[in-house]
C-alpha cells in the first residue's frame, strides 16, 4: 500500500508543474511555445488562456482521482480514475507528437513519469 501510495504522490506532484504553467500561461505570462503545440509563441490569446485555467482544472482532478483510488482524498473521485489513466496516455501522445520541440522535450518525460505512476497504480 505504501508503494501505491509513493506512485499517487509522485503524480499529483509531477501534475503540478503542468498546472502551474497553464496558470502562468493563463495569467499571461509568454510561455506559449510550451503548450498548444508552440502555436503562439509568446502570450496566449485571451481564449486560449480561459482554456489553459480549464486544462490546469483537468489536470487537478485527473490528480484528485489518481490519489483517490490509492485510498487518499475524496472517495468518490476514485471512479474517474481509468478515464484519467486515459487522458494522461492520450496527453503523453499529443506532447510526444508536438511540434513544439521545446514542449515536446519539458512535457514528454513529465507526462511518461504521471503515466507510468498511474498505470502502476491502476495494475498493482
Amino acid at each position: 500500500m505504501t508503494q501505491i501510495l509513493a506512485y499517487a504522490y509522485a503524480y499529483a506532484g509531477l501534475a503540478a508543474l503542468p498546472v502551474t504553467m497553464h496558470l502562468a500561461v493563463s495569467a499571461g505570462a509568454p510561455l506559449g511555445r510550451l503548450t498548444v503545440g508552440g502555436r503562439f509563441p509568446g502570450r496566449l490569446p485571451p481564449v486560449w488562456r480561459g482554456l489553459a485555467l480549464v486544462q490546469a482544472a483537468l489536470l487537478v482532478a485527473m490528480a484528485g482521482a489518481v490519489l483517490a483510488r490509492a485510498g487518499v482524498g475524496a472517495p468518490r473521485l476514485a471512479a474517474l480514475f481509468w478515464p484519467a489513466v486515459g487522458l494522461t496516455l492520450l496527453t503523453l501522445v499529443a506532447n510526444a507528437a508536438s511540434p513544439s520541440r521545446p514542449e515536446r522535450r519539458l512535457w514528454t518525460p513529465v507526462i511518461a513519469l504521471m503515466s507510468a505512476a498511474a498505470l502502476a497504480i491502476g495494475f498493482a
